[in-house]
């Protein structure tokens, strides 16, 4: 397959197993500016296993990652990584909201000097609508409250990398739904990107998505009403 310059993300020949079982092999992903993606498939194919690869957190069997057209591992030492979200939120229970937060962002290198009262931490929150709980302990919260303080991240993100999202969708309400759709229609329309996975259909408030699903020889496109055979 050749290299596609306009993919900010491009999978090649991907292949991956699990234990002795093949759960894809073939796949091809050209992931471009302004496209959101929705991933679907049966229960046990691989979604996960996929974007964790997308995101250079798993080597794959076969075949590469390319992230601004660099080797995915090299990209992320050239602070070009995609920005991954797992379906874990990995927030730490022992600190509040914003300190949890601002702790995440240093990690990851998005806000060197942030700390639980720098204003766009606070503001990032505030989006997600836990404005009134920023410093409530972690352990405290619902699970749907910690799931927007982990989506928060995406509110500190202003340039168009990928970001790949792993069931984002998990235990938010309908107005949580409503202020992702609104961090990722705003991604989109900067030239950003995203791939996703989600076991609910997709909103109205949601950017327009183009739904690919895996199966054993990669990716293909079925139309929106398709479901998975069992």
């Amino acid at each position: 397959m050749t290299s596609d310059p306009a993919a900010p993300l491009e999978a090649r020949e991907l292949a991956c197993r699990r234990g002795e079982r093949k759960l894809f092999g073939g796949l091809n992903l050209a992931l471009r500016p302004g496209r959101l993606v929705w991933l679907r498939a049966d229960n046990g194919r691989g979604k996960t296993s996929l974007l964790r690869l997308l995101a250079g957190l798993a080597a794959p069997d076969a075949g590469e990652v390319r992230a601004a057209g660099l080797p995915v591992r090299r990209a992320a030492a050239a602070g070009r990584a995609p920005l991954y979200i797992g379906h874990a939120n990995a927030l730490k229970d022992d600190l509040s909201a914003a300190e949890t937060l601002a702790f995440t962002a240093r990690l990851h290198g998005r806000i060197a000097q942030a700390d639980a009262q720098s204003a766009p931490v606070r503001a990032a929150l505030t989006r997600m609508g836990m404005g009134q709980r920023l410093d409530a302990p972690v352990r405290t919260l619902s699970q749907g409250q910690r799931r927007r303080i982990a989506l928060a991240r995406l509110a500190l993100e202003h340039a168009p990398l990928p970001w790949i999202l792993d069931e984002p969708y998990d235990a938010l309400d309908s107005a949580g739904i409503a202020a992702l759709d609104g961090l990722l229609g705003e991604h989109v329309a900067r030239g950003g990107c995203a791939i996703l996975t989600s076991h609910q259909a997709l909103a109205a408030s949601a950017p327009p998505a183009d739904t690919l699903w895996l199966t054993r020889t990669g990716l293909e496109v079925r139309p929106l009403a398709t479901e998975p055979t069992p």
